[in-house]
């Protein structure tokens, strides 16, 4: 692919005798929302993790933007415009909304959480915080303490932070986990505006979100890639259907 703005080859991890990654290659084009599946154990947040330098790789490796960034720590990748959400959300619950997309503003620029005392009052930092907040639709609770949101605004709030540095790609770890029927309606909803100006590989187990938003799907097994292709490829794939949507033979998939 021409156009790939991330590029895996080869990509392995063991912890023990428990192969996580195994020679996993993948490739995500600008602009597309990329989403891995698999069921759990598959290995798809360690490779989340690999992909953001949370992890080192065992072998293989990981070009973002043409550039190798393999040997890279997670710091430098961010600076390059790659970011990552989390599973379980890691706020400052004490702090106001905006506070707490104000110090990922200065934490994606490089700048220590020692000087969080500026975060507070520094508008350099304060109005990207304000955009990105109002692209994850959290501006009106800009003043609210972080700890006064519900479930669903925390992962929101967590979207809001990854979007700070104003990335090219975001690695968002299963975003609609915990949340109600609505609050998942409405975090499709944001992703689906988002992806006309980022893109985004999305770790996800709602089936649901994932045909709803996915423009190419990757499906992990073992650690193994055992397809990767357009939503209806994926859907239509025996191998797939069997390994984790359902059971081909009865017809039964449950997307």
């Amino acid at each position: 692919m021409t156009d790939a703005l991330l590029n895996v080859e080869g990509l392995s991890k063991r912890f023990g005798g428990i192969v996580a990654t195994d020679d996993l290659s993948l490739t995500v084009a600008r602009g597309e929302l990329h989403a891995i599946i698999g069921p759990n154990g598959a290995g798809k947040t360690t490779l989340i993790a690999q992909l953001s330098g949370q992890l080192r790789c065992d072998s293989g490796r990981i070009r973002f933007a043409g550039e190798d960034i393999t040997a890279l720590p997670p710091h430098t990748r961010s600076l390059k415009g790659l970011a990552r959400s989390f599973q379980i959300t890691s706020l400052f619950l004490d702090l106001s909304v905006l506070d707490n997309v104000a110090l990922a503003v200065q934490a994606h620029a490089g700048h220590s959480f020692h000087f969080w005392r500026d975060a507070r009052t520094e508008e350099a930092l304060r109005a990207p915080a304000r955009a990105a907040l109002e692209r994850a639709g959290l501006s009106g609770r800009a003043d609210s303490p972080a700890a006064a949101l519900s479930h669903g605004e925390h992962r929101q709030l967590e979207l809001a932070m990854a979007l700070a540095g104003n990335p090219r790609m975001l690695l968002l770890d299963e975003p609609m986990a915990g949340l109600g029927p609505e609050e998942s309606a409405r975090m499709v909803a944001k992703l689906r505006a988002l992806k006309n100006d980022v893109t985004i590989l999305l770790v996800e187990h709602d089936m649901e979100a994932v045909f709803a938003l996915a423009d190419r799907i990757t499906v992990l097994v073992y650690g193994r890639v055992i397809a990767s292709g357009a939503p209806d490829e994926i859907r239509a794939n025996a191998q797939v259907r069997e390994a984790y949507l359902g059971d081909a033979d009865k017809g039964s998939v449950h997307v």
